[in-house]
């Protein structure tokens, strides 16, 4: 099991992104108020002040969007099967001395998410053996406890109720009995020694069988921990979404 001896001091921003998509075509480009969605989630995690941001770019549109709008961005192949191999490729680009020693992976498709909660995914690696720091929020709706599209987490809460370490992700509803019960939101802050490992893993009979990717860290002995927020980030796969996200960001 990897552990690091201290909260990382040096942390990216990497922001993976692709055109491909089946609801809604050329997602990363979509329409925001005249820039596109892309630029939006790069501005966010700019606000965020952590460090660097870079979006790993499968199409050179992509990239093109980003640095017209003054960002910086690297094209990485366009087969990658996974967002984090994305971002390693990425980071192997213009990190190549290993200066950074966290990576977070902010989902492209999040142009309204608070730059605080960029911020909070970075708390758990505060604590030295953490490995990968990720988020939840509190489920309110009852629908979402039943809900398969809904990634629920076992989690493990510490006495400020702020952390917790993350015990197993599934669709279904964990844990049973009466209780609270945790949405997971997909965004990782990797140490640079994790995300090498994870990457280099094959896929888990678990993660294959729950479909959850983050289920090959838990098998390989990588320890997760969440901070809690207050909400779940829009999260654009829809031209319904991305309506909301255009009345969010100013303007119907």
């Amino acid at each position: 099991m990897m552990r690091s001896m201290s909260k990382p001091t040096n942390p990216i921003v990497i922001i993976p992104a692709r055109l491909a998509s089946q609801r809604l075509p050329d997602k990363p480009l979509a329409d925001i108020h005249g820039e596109a969605m892309i630029v939006h989630v790069w501005r966010r995690a700019l606000e965020a002040g952590l460090g660097p941001v870079i979006v790993a770019a499968a199409e050179v549109e992509i990239a093109d969007a980003v640095k017209a709008a003054g960002g910086d961005a690297v094209l990485t192949r366009p087969d990658h099967p996974s967002g984090s191999d994305r971002i390693f490729e990425a980071l192997k680009i213009v990190d190549s001395r290993a200066q950074h020693d966290a990576v977070i992976n902010l989902q492209g498709d999040l142009p309204t998410i608070p730059p605080d909660d960029i911020r909070a995914a970075l708390e758990p690696l505060g604590n030295p053996a953490v490995d990968i720091g990720t988020l939840v929020t509190d489920i309110t709706e009852e629908a979402e406890r039943t809900d398969p599209n809904v990634v629920k987490v076992a989690l493990s809460l510490n006495d400020s109720g702020r952390l917790g370490r993350a015990l197993y992700f599934s669709r279904a509803t964990i844990p049973s009995g009466d209780g609270p019960h945790y949405h997971h939101i997909g965004l990782y802050a990797y140490r640079r020694e994790a995300l090498e490992r994870f990457v280099s893993l094959p896929p888990g009979r678990l993660e294959r069988r729950e479909r959850l990717e983050q289920l090959r860290a838990l098998e390989n002995g990588l320890r997760i921990d969440a901070a809690r927020v207050d909400t779940v980030p829009l999260g654009v796969d829809t031209p319904a979404d991305l309506d909301r996200a255009r009345q969010i960001l100013g303007g119907a």
